[in-house]
């Protein structure tokens, strides 16, 4: 198997159980505190920015300026992370609050997601970071 291939599969199993991961949570947290505000969607894109800051502390080569493990990198960031996290959910339920009359809700939504996401990964690189020394 060539090594363009070999990464594909890892791509493409890492985006099955990334969507699958974003689905199961998305969901309990929609049918545990409501779907007029987007927590699921929230939720997930937080926590999959705070593990691509651990996997960045983990698997970045600053020498190379790029992953030092590009299987594992393509399997669980690529693959695993880009399918449970979701630009696109945000900015159709973005769009959908300013259309429903909730401007104020759509603008929450967009500053709470950029900042909650935006200190999420530097939580976890920095944590990752700390903790390996490096």
């Amino acid at each position: 198997m060539t090594f363009f291939l070999l990464t594909c599969v890892l791509v493409f199993l890492g985006g099955a159980i990334g969507g699958l991961g974003r689905f199961y949570v998305s969901g309990l947290v929609a049918r545990r505190f409501g779907e007029t505000f987007p927590w699921g969607t929230l939720t997930v894109n937080v926590i999959g920015c705070a593990v691509i800051g651990i996997f960045a502390a983990l698997f970045f080569d600053p020498a190379s300026e790029g992953p030092s493990d590009l299987p594992l990198w393509a399997l669980f960031v690529t693959g695993g992370l880009g399918s449970f996290t979701t630009v696109s959910s945000f900015a159709l339920q973005t769009l959908a609050l300013a259309r429903a009359g909730e401007p104020l809700d759509a603008v929450l939504n967009i500053a709470v997601s950029l900042a909650a996401c935006l200190l999420a990964a530097a939580s976890g690189f920095g944590g990752a970071y700390a903790l390996l020394g490096s």
